[in-house]
């Protein structure tokens, strides 16, 4: 059927802000979510560096016997989803009319997991896990609870793809609705922020240790980067087919054109160039477009070696010496993770619509390909109408989305 595939809302959850207007100010400002955590480094860590996200309070606005469901993934997915559905004019009359489908990218809910064993093993009694506790621990608990809060009766999914899962619900959300399966279906990404979510990964160096400032740590491109810095929160999108906003009369604010996928099928943990390339490709021949109509790329780049050098490898095999700008909000905000492929798509759509491209902060000395590509090492003021985000993940899962402006 191919039908147009438009975002009517947004909502954001995130160290730079938890409205859409705070974000914007922060992504202009060139502000820095990440802070050294002290506890981490008395429990061991080898890096105490992570985004600082507020935990939300929603005691009063929800009822305890929905709360007690909720992690802190889901927390923050409602809080994103709550202020996406109403900037998108769907209130819950509308909810309860109309078949409103989910999927949420969610790769992890290792703190409620956590507690429940630890319980189990201090208590040796499994009932004192409380009757939350399966709820909280299982991988589609934002989508479980999400559908239930807001009474959704579509698709109820939970996307699992690594650092791709946000990405990879926006795309199948949009496959979605091309298709004609789905008139909305609300989109995004969760990714909790505890350390016990992050711990394994500290375990194989894989942070910065830059923790003298912590602000300076994540440096995506930079030929002096150390490693990726955690963070995350939620983004949420409202995916609508372009007759149904139209016939419901409410502001679009920009069109999916492309989704690009692939699998590297190698390493489990070290990316390619291949596989990115392809997912690059993809998305740009499924949006119809020349590569000169792009006009800004947010790279997955998390401040690691070798997942930056493939990445710009990559992007540049498909653009060439289009003076193409590139940044990874990642030097602002840490990896989000399983969010960062919803809330790249949010932090690219308010610059787009806001006229400028925010600096690829602590980027100061390239290396040989970062050297390749149009770099921002300071903000931008600039119109451009189409931009392309990429989203990659262990296990050599990757996806790139193509969006353009309406105004």
């Amino acid at each position: 059927m191919d039908k147009r595939v438009v975002i009517t809302g947004m909502g954001i959850w995130s160290c730079l802000g938890t409205t859409l207007d705070e974000v914007r100010d922060s992504l202009y400002t060139g502000k820095s979510g990440i802070v050294l955590d002290p506890a981490r480094k008395e429990m061991g860590f080898r890096s105490g560096l992570t985004g600082l996200v507020p935990m939300p309070e929603l005691k009063g606005e929800l009822p305890r016997s929905q709360r007690v469901y909720m992690p802190e993934p889901a927390q923050y997915a409602y809080c994103a989803t709550r202020d996406a559905l109403q900037q998108a004019r769907i209130d819950a009359d509308f909810l309860a009319a109309n078949e409103i489908g989910i999927l949420y990218g969610n790769d992890s809910t290792a703190d409620a997991v956590y507690k429940s064993v630890a319980t189990i093993h201090e208590k040796k009694d499994t009932m004192l896990c409380g009757s939350g506790a399966i709820f909280q621990s299982m991988n589609s608990t934002v989508t479980m609870n999400l559908s239930v809060i807001f009474k959704l009766k579509g698709i109820n999914l939970t996307v699992s793809g690594a650092c791709a899962s946000g990405s990879h619900a926006i795309g199948l959300g949009a496959l979605l609705i091309r298709n004609g399966l789905q008139d909305i279906v609300v989109c995004g990404g969760a990714q909790e922020v505890n350390a016990a979510a992050t711990g394994s990964f500290d375990g194989i160096s894989a942070f910065s240790v830059r923790e003298d400032a912590p602000e300076k740590a994540s440096r995506p491109f930079d030929r002096d980067r150390d490693g990726l810095v955690p963070g995350g929160g939620a983004a949420t999108v409202i995916l609508e087919s372009y007759e149904s906003a139209v016939r419901r009369g409410v502001p679009i604010i920009a069109e999916v054109l492309g989704y690009g996928f692939s699998s590297n099928g190698e390493h489990i943990s070290n990316p390619n160039v291949d596989g990115p390339r392809r997912a690059l490709e993809r998305s740009i021949r499924q949006a119809g477009l020349n590569i000169d109509q792009i006009g800004y790329i947010n790279a997955h780049a998390t401040s690691t070696h070798v997942g930056d050098t493939n990445e710009a490898k990559a992007i540049y095999a498909v653009i060439g010496d289009h003076r193409i700008p590139v940044t990874s909000t990642k030097s602002q905000t840490g990896h989000e993770m399983w969010m960062a492929g919803a809330s790249e798509i949010v932090y690219s759509i308010l610059m787009m619509k806001n006229e400028f491209i925010g600096a690829n902060i602590n980027f100061e000395n390239p290396d040989e390909d970062s050297a390749k590509l149009f770099i921002l090492p300071e903000r931008m003021s600039c119109h451009f109408d189409t931009f392309l985000s990429n989203s990659f993940g262990f296990g050599g899962t990757n996806s790139s989305l193509v969006i353009r402006d309406i105004r």
